[in-house]
């Protein structure tokens, strides 16, 4: 084992061991076994890539999970460094003294079951010694839940002080709650919903046609390609149409309007401004996330649906009786704020609904550090007062 690098393998030592690692930021891998998904599919062994920060306790209250987005991993703070490809996406929030205070809580995140920064997934190597491609099963939302169940036990973490995430990240919070509500003990939903509508499966679905479409697809098998011969089209395509929804028509008219992309004519087929931010964002996800786990991870939020098995969506978010916070974003187009009413009008443990206030649509939740970051310290004192119960 390895307390700062790359090198741990199989199931954690003692907890004692995870309460004496490394408070800034530490990498592990952890194999959890053979896991059967939702479809009946089973891995024969499951990795999971996570990293932590800060402390456990001696009685184990005080860790707080941090459940990705999308295209999100487990670097949530720090810098890039080896094995991952870009420094932390929630920066500003965890650390020493930061809103999740690293020199009180110790937080894990884990990167998803399907994704490509080292939680098997599409990419990763099969029995047979090949990667899975399009082998892997369709995975959802409770699948990707009980691997971080799993994880948690590994790591001797009787429950979770507060889970929070954001989009798909959300949607894995209320997952935990109705699943687990013993070993959450409070949540932190921003810019998310209980099932996702018609309109995002639509725009889900073009996003995944546009990666399946590219003749470099080939139908999932593309890993013996040339470097830069995958279906990086594809990928460009889909993210320019994802990427229009995570951000708001008011923010892109103000930043860019109709002007020309600089030494560009668009009457001499050159480029509008907005044309070539859309191209910068392509080209810069097409260079780290894999066109598989897209695939696999866009398809499982068009399954999500807390109410499957349960009775209908108000059946399940009856059972969230412990603190819920929940942020919706003003100007979020893709999970429009009456999505997240919803959960406050059905919850029994949510409060008031929260607003983020940001011109910057979805993405708000990564730009407006300083309103996330109050609505983390409302969660952590609700949870606080729930405890002292």
């Amino acid at each position: 084992m390895s307390t700062n690098g790359l090198s741990y393998d199989g199931p954690p030592p003692a907890s004692a061991a995870w309460r004496e690692g490394d408070p800034v930021g530490d990498r592990r891998f952890v194999d959890i076994g053979a896991l059967t998904t939702d479809a009946g599919f089973t891995l024969p062994d499951v990795r999971v890539a996570y990293e932590t920060w800060g402390r456990l306790s001696a009685d184990g209250t005080n860790a707080i999970y941090i459940c990705h987005a999308l295209t999100g991993d487990a670097h949530v703070t720090g810098p890039a460094g080896p094995g991952q490809a870009t420094a932390g996406w929630w920066d500003g929030l965890v650390g020493p003294g930061g809103a999740i205070d690293t020199d009180e809580w110790f937080v894990v995140c884990a990167n998803i079951l399907g994704g490509c920064q080292g939680t098997t997934g599409p990419s990763s190597t099969a029995p047979d010694g090949q990667p899975w491609g399009s082998r892997f099963p369709v995975v959802t939302v409770a699948d990707m839940v009980e691997v971080e169940r799993r994880l948690m036990d590994a790591l001797s973490i009787t429950s979770w002080a507060l889970m929070l995430g954001p989009s798909l990240g959300g949607m894995r919070v209320l997952e935990w709650m109705v699943r687990y509500p013993d070993r959450v003990r409070g949540g932190l939903v921003l810019g998310s919903t209980a099932a996702v509508t018609a309109d995002q499966i639509g725009t889900h679905a073009t996003q995944i046609a546009a990666i399946e479409s590219d003749p470099a697809f080939r139908g999932g098998d593309y890993y013996d390609a040339e470097p830069g011969h995958g279906p990086h089209a594809g990928m460009g395509i889909a993210r320019r149409i994802a990427h229009l929804t995570y951000r708001s028509e008011t923010e892109l008219d103000l930043r860019f309007g109709r002007e020309p992309q600089a030494d560009e004519d668009p009457y001499a087929g050159g480029r509008f401004a907005v044309e070539s931010y859309l191209d910068h964002h392509a080209d810069k996800l097409a260079r780290r996330f894999d066109a598989n786990t897209y695939v696999a991870l866009t398809r499982a939020m068009s399954l999500f649906d807390l109410g499957i098995g349960r009775g209908g969506t108000a059946s399940a978010l009856s059972g969230i009786h412990a603190p819920l916070t929940v942020v919706g974003i003003d100007s979020d187009r893709l999970f429009p704020i009456r999505l997240q009413q919803e959960l406050v009008d059905l919850a029994p443990g949510a409060d008031d609904l929260h607003v983020l206030r940001s011109p910057y649509g979805h993405d708000g939740f990564l730009v407006e550090d300083e309103q996330v970051g109050g609505f983390v310290a409302h969660a952590l004192d609700r949870v606080r007062r729930s405890d002292l119960r």
